[in-house]
């Protein structure tokens, strides 16, 4: 019999992939640079950037449970100065391993 243990520490080691795009005031208030930290933090890779259309867009890969976190603060935390209306994930799929080595910031 499996232990309920072993069954949770699965799941958490699904490797998730996912692209993102945030809307409202996240340019010109340090967005990037809090999404690079909150990322590292969780032990995420992927990157970001700003959009000539004001957004901020990238992708995430890590822990399922970690990109749910990162998810949650991409909707509503942010900077400090920042101003969330919203935030859309796309493309969300289980991965074998992370393309990236590290989360960047994109010019």
């Amino acid at each position: 019999m499996i232990s309920r243990q072993f069954i949770t520490s699965a799941k958490m080691s699904k490797l998730l992939s996912l692209d993102f795009e945030v809307f409202g005031t996240v340019q010109g208030v340090f967005f990037r640079k809090y999404t690079q930290k909150k990322s590292q933090e969780l032990g995420l890779k992927g990157w970001c950037m700003n959009t000539d259309n004001g957004t901020v867009v990238g992708q995430l890969e890590g822990e399922s449970t970690k990109v749910e976190e990162m998810k949650r603060w991409l909707q509503s935390t942010g900077s400090p100065q920042s101003a969330i209306e919203k935030a859309i994930f796309r493309n969300e799929k289980e991965i074998t391993k992370p393309s990236f080595t590290s989360f960047d910031i994109r010019k």
